[in-house]
């Protein structure tokens, strides 16, 4: 059943103001609604996520979400361009930019302001 359902993803924040800077200034967000104390981004394909204040952002050690990109090469440059710094991993296939080419897909990953790990993915 659940399946059936649309899926969102939270972002936590420890400080609402600088990760709303970080998203909406860095990555072109556009909030779409103020809800419970966040703020909702709406995306795609009727996907969104939802940026919340907590003590707890950033202490995960895995991607808190992905974007699924049509050129992974393209989205990276422009986010450079806006001041996004993309994480370097030792990982067999990572070429100069940080883009990793791997099972079948290109994958980039950059922290935002909260310290939370991002990923930018290219299925081949």
């Amino acid at each position: 059943m659940l399946q059936q359902s649309p899926m969102y993803s939270y972002i936590p924040a420890r400080d609402l103001d600088r990760a709303r800077a970080f998203y909406e200034g860095k990555l072109g967000f556009k909030a779409s609604e103020e809800l419970n104390g966040g703020v909702v981004y709406k995306a795609a394909a009727g996907t969104a996520a939802f940026l919340y204040p907590t003590p707890n952002a950033g202490t995960s050690k895995a991607s808190q979400a992905f974007w699924d990109v049509k050129d992974i090469d393209a989205e990276v440059a422009e986010l450079k361009g806006r001041g996004v710094v993309f994480e370097k991993y030792d990982m067999p296939g990572t070429d100069a930019n940080g883009i990793t080419t791997a099972g079948g897909a290109k994958a980039a990953w950059f922290k935002d302001s909260e310290g939370n790990i991002m990923a930018i993915i290219q299925t081949l």
